[in-house]
C-alpha cells in the first residue's frame, strides 16, 4: 500500500501574486530537510504538497521532520489509491484498520478537489460509511464526537485516505522574510525569540557573547545545543562567538556600577550590528520582555536602542515568563536553557542596577572607554561556527 505525506498550506494561500515565491521556498526547505533520509519526490498542486518516498526512504523520520518545517499548517500520513470507488473503499477499511478495530464510533469526511470525479463529497462519505459498517459491524456512526474520523480526499494525482491531520509548525517558510541576527544567550528567552522570528520567515545568524575565563567552554557548548534545537525549525545557521571579557573588565573598572549592565548591552548592540551588516542582515533580534529584569524597563530599552541604527525585533516584548517557558518546552529548548552554566550577562551583574536610566548619563559614562577600539577588537576576533539542526 503506497504511502505519502500530504501537506496543507497555511497563510501562504493568501499571498496573491507572490504566492509562488513562498511555495518555491517551502519546497526547497522540505527537500533540504528530507534529503538525508533518502529520496523523496516533492510537488505542489491545489494548495497541497505531496511528499512521495522513493525506495528505501525513511518515511517515519520524514514525518517527524515535516512537523518542524515552517510554512506547513497541517499534514497527514496518507494512503494513495486510484480514483475509483472500489479502491477508495478497500483503502478506507484497510489503512486505518487498527484504529477502526479499537474504536466504537466513527465518521467519514470527504474533500473532492477533483470536480470531474463522478460522485460528490456527501455521496463518497455515505458509500465509505456503509462499507465500513459492513466490514466493522461493532462500529456505529457518530458525526459529533467519533472515536475515529476517516478522511478521504480526491485530488489531481489520486485518492488519499488518512486519519486526522496533524498540526504543522505554521508560519511562513524560512528565507522568505529576509535575514536577521539574533543575540543568543544560554537562557530561556533568546532561543524562543529566535524560533519566533524564524517562524515569520527570517533566516537567522546568531551572535553569542562569551567571557572566558569567567564563562566556561561548557557554557558555549550549551549555546550550540540550543541553536541546534532551534535549527530543527529554522534550518542551519552561522554562529559568531564574540570574546567579551575585556569589554566587561573595562566597563567594570571605569564606569559606575549601577550602569554596568546597560553599558554592556549597548556594546552588545553595537557589536551585533556590525556583524549583522557584514552578514547582510537587516535587523537584530533579542529575547527581551518588557519589565522582566532591570535592563528591560522601557527607559532601559530606549537607551539600549540608541546604540544601534539597525531595527531591533523583540518578539517576546509583551509575553510573561510563563508564556515564554511554555514555548521553550514545546520546542525542547527549556531543559538545555536551565542547565547551570553561567553566561556573560550573569557573571558581571551589579548589586543594584539602574532601572530608570537617562541617556546623557550613559553617554557621559562611556566617555571613559575607547569604544571603537573595543568594538573593533570584538568583531575581528569573533569565531564562526556552523550550526546544523539536530538530525
Amino acid at each position: 500500500m503506497e504511502e505519502i505525506i500530504l501537506i496543507k498550506l497555511g497563510e501562504m494561500v493568501l499571498k496573491g501574486l507572490n504566492r509562488n515565491v513562498f511555495e518555491a521556498a517551502l519546497i526547497r526547505n522540505i527537500k533540504r530537510r528530507l534529503n538525508p533520509l533518502g529520496g523523496f519526490d516533492v510537488k505542489i498542486a491545489q494548495s497541497a504538497v505531496y511528499v512521495t518516498p522513493r525506495e528505501g526512504a525513511d518515511l517515519d523520520a520524514a514525518v517527524e521532520r515535516v512537523s518542524k518545517i515552517f510554512g506547513i499548517a497541517a499534514f497527514s500520513r496518507a494512503c494513495v489509491v486510484k480514483k475509483e470507488m472500489s479502491a477508495i473503499l478497500e483503502a478506507s477499511a484497510q489503512y486505518l484498520k487498527p484504529e477502526l478495530l479499537a474504536a466504537k464510533s466513527f465518521k467519514v469526511e470527504t474533500k473532492r478537489a477533483d470536480k470531474i470525479f463522478p460522485l460528490k463529497s456527501p455521496e463518497i462519505s455515505a458509500r465509505v460509511g456503509e462499507y465500513l459498517l459492513e466490514r466493522y459491524p461493532h462500529l456505529r456512526v457518530d458525526v459529533h464526537d467519533p472515536d475515529v474520523t476517516v478522511r478521504v480526499e480526491v485530488r489531481d494525482f489520486g485518492a488519499y485516505v488518512h486519519g486526522p491531520a496533524l498540526k504543522g509548525a505554521g508560519g511562513i517558510p524560512v528565507g522568505t522574510g529576509g535575514n536577521a541576527a539574533v543575540l543568543i544567550s544560554g537562557g530561556i528567552d533568546s532561543p524562543v525569540a529566535a524560533w519566533t522570528m524564524a517562524k515569520r520567515g527570517l533566516e537567522l545568524t546568531a551572535v553569542h557573547f562569551a567571557s572566558p575565563p569567567y564563562t566556561s567552554e561548557r557554557a558555549e557548548q550549551k549555546v550550540h545545543r540550543l541553536l541546534a534545537r532551534v535549527g530543527e525549525y529554522s534550518g542551519r545557521m552561522r554562529l559568531f562567538t564574540v570574546p567579551f571579557a575585556k569589554v566587561q573588565e573595562e566597563i567594570m573598572a571605569k564606569c559606575p556600577e549601577d550602569l554596568f549592565t546597560l553599558i554592556m548591552r549597548r556594546f552588545m548592540m553595537r557589536i551585533g550590528e556590525k556583524i549583522a551588516r557584514r552578514e547582510s542582515c537587516s535587523a537584530l533580534i533579542t529575547g527581551e520582555s518588557l519589565g522582566q529584569v532591570a535592563s528591560q524597563t522601557l527607559q532601559a530599552i530606549v537607551c539600549t536602542d540608541q546604540a544601534s541604527e539597525m531595527p531591533v525585533l523583540r518578539p517576546l516584548i509583551g509575553m510573561d515568563k510563563l508564556e515564554i517557558i511554555e514555548i521553550s518546552r514545546r520546542i525542547n529548548t527549556f531543559d538545555i536553557s536551565i542547565e547551570p552554566f553561567e553566561d556573560c550577562c550573569t557573571v558581571f551583574t551589579p548589586k543594584h542596577p539602574r532601572t530608570q536610566p537617562r541617556l546623557p548619563e550613559l553617554l557621559e559614562a562611556e566617555q571613559a572607554l575607547d569604544c571603537e577600539s573595543l568594538i573593533g577588537e570584538c568583531v575581528r576576533n569573533a569565531v564562526l561556527t556552523k550550526i546544523y539542526p539536530n538530525q
